[in-house]
């Protein structure tokens, strides 16, 4: 099912790109999520009768830019928060994630991670997911970025 949606996703694509009747490819924000400049918090691509989500990595930080937390749990809760914040600007929520990128700078702590993700996923069908331990993260204070990818039908 999930290689015929992505053949139709990306036949739909290409056909509305090359009609130029449409514009495939939006981009938004929620102002609930911070916003750097330069990087967009979100993409969506018009698949017809759906639409495909890509989220740029999402941090533990507040609208305002203030690190939220000092746990990998603590800080996994405010990805979270905005992911689901930027989902809603499509009328999305979590259970419409099919992709999940973790990078983490502790592996011990995915237990802490997916105590909070099971909160937001469809648990009886889960995320494809790739977990990644790394050295450093774009602040030192910064334990976790999740990136996601979701599909949301159009209404």
């Amino acid at each position: 099912m999930k290689k015929i949606l992505a053949l139709f996703c990306t036949a739909t694509f290409l056909f509305s790109f090359s009609q130029k009747t449409m514009n495939p490819v939006k981009y938004k924000s929620s102002p609930k999520v911070f916003n750097i400049k330069g990087l967009s918090q979100s993409v969506s691509i018009d698949c017809g009768s759906s639409q495909m989500i890509l989220l740029s990595g999402q941090v533990p930080l507040d609208p305002e830019g203030n690190l939220v937390g000092n746990t990998v749990e603590e800080q996994s809760r405010q990805v979270f928060m905005n992911i689901e914040n930027i989902l809603k600007e499509y009328g999305g929520t979590g259970k419409d994630i099919i992709k999940l990128g973790i990078f983490i700078r502790d592996i011990s702590k995915t237990p802490d991670f997916r105590k909070v993700r099971d909160l937001y996923i469809n648990l009886e069908n889960p995320p494809v997911s790739s977990l990644i331990e790394v050295s450093r993260l774009f602040r030192d204070d910064v334990l976790i970025e999740v990136e996601a990818t979701a599909v949301i039908k159009n209404k």
